[in-house]
């Protein structure tokens, strides 16, 4: 580097750092205010300041609706607070606090005479699989997140990854495994429905999905690919659940399930497809090198690996990936969520070739990552 070349650099830096202290400045912020071309720019970041500030307020109005089941109850129809604080046993004053906080979020609406209804978004708590029972399930991450400073200094002991025991490598009571394939299976309908929207199977003759729980993402298979075999590969607690599920769809003849776990026996062979749906970011990146290693040696030249679930931005931060799943993971203390090129790079690491991210049309649910053995 030459001098003048440092001296650039250097003044380049400087101007950087004097934009962040101008437009922190209580003057500019008056001033900026005030003058019709940048007062809306204002507004605007204080609301969203605002937001940021109150999201935890608004995120316990969802868990408090969600509770009471007040949008199954609206869903026979507009009620008053009066009723609806009555049958929940909530006071009325505090009832039409609550309700109006759902109005103001665009949850509920409010009707002639006092009634509430729901709005598209209040429906959908009820219609979309398997979401109040996640919200439900964040009070947990909520405690471990309440003292936000020793959550990142890694100085909680975090409820969460008591939860979920199996990423530790350790055994679910009868009670534990159906809770956790409960949630589970609620999740992955949404993922199902998201990866299969994104990912082609045709050609594929038999799917093995690894960690596939209660059977949701290869039922979801089975019925767009009527000729595909299936198998399911899980630890012993969890994968007899998705029997039930396979007889109900009309799948026993085309489905088998294999009791293992990944950590320590190894993948059975016979598919030409292998699908890993929200396990990796469950795993440290030793525990997903090695289980990605057992993915290639399992298939078949040309077999393919199906990866989805959440990912971060990468170089461009997004919401989903960054500032929600990368918390919940940290919260299980042992995974961590990772971009596509991450996912990639640990999948060419493994010997796969011809990788491809996909982004999903909803990165709140899932993005995918295809790659073949070639």
């Amino acid at each position: 580097m030459t001098f003048s070349t440092f001296e650039a650099d250097h003044r380049s830096s400087q101007k950087r750092a004097r934009l962040p202290r101008l437009l922190a400045s209580r003057g500019f912020q008056k001033w900026a205010a005030r003058f019709p071309l940048t007062r809306g720019i204002v507004r605007r970041e204080g609301e969203a300041m605002f937001d940021l500030l109150a999201g935890f307020c608004h995120s316990q109005v969802l868990s408090a609706l969600v509770q009471l089941k007040v949008p199954q109850v609206l869903m026979d129809g507009p009620r008053r607070a009066e009723d609806l604080g009555e049958k929940l046993d909530v006071p009325t004053d505090r009832m039409h606090i609550l309700l109006r906080a759902g109005v103001a979020l665009g949850l509920l609406r409010r009707r002639r005479g006092g009634r509430y209804g729901l709005s598209r978004t209040g429906a959908a708590l009820v219609g979309v699989p398997g979401l109040s029972q996640m919200i439900a399930h964040h009070e947990v991450l909520y405690r471990d997140l309440s003292d936000p400073v020793a959550f990142f200094r890694g100085e909680v002991q975090t409820e969460l990854a008591n939860f979920w025991p199996y990423v530790f490598g350790g055994n679910m009571d009868p009670e534990q495994a159906a809770t956790y394939s409960d949630l589970m299976m609620q999740s992955q309908l949404l993922v199902a429905e998201d990866t299969l929207a994104a990912v082609d199977l045709r050609g594929v003759r038999h799917m093995m999905d690894v960690g596939g729980g209660s059977g949701a993402f290869l039922a979801a298979v089975g019925e767009r690919y009527p000729g595909i075999e299936l198998t399911l590969f899980d630890l012993p607690q969890v994968a007899p659940l998705a029997q039930q599920r396979f007889n109900a769809a009309g799948l026993a003849q085309r489905s088998n399930i294999v009791s293992g776990s990944f950590r320590d026996d190894e993948l059975p062979k016979g598919a030409d497809a292998i699908s890993l749906i929200r396990v990796l970011y469950d795993h440290a990146d030793e525990t997903v090198g090695d289980l990605l290693a057992q993915c290639y040696a399992a298939l078949p030249d040309g077999g393919r690996l199906v990866i989805s679930e959440p990912m971060t931005g990468g170089d461009t931060p997004n919401r989903p990936g960054d500032a929600y799943f990368a918390l919940y993971t940290m919260a299980m203390r042992t995974g961590r969520t990772r971009s596509a090129y991450e996912i990639s790079t640990l999948c060419h690491a493994a010997g796969f070739s011809d990788v491809r991210a996909i982004k999903g049309t909803r990165p709140f649910v899932t993005s995918c990552v295809v790659a073949r053995k070639i």
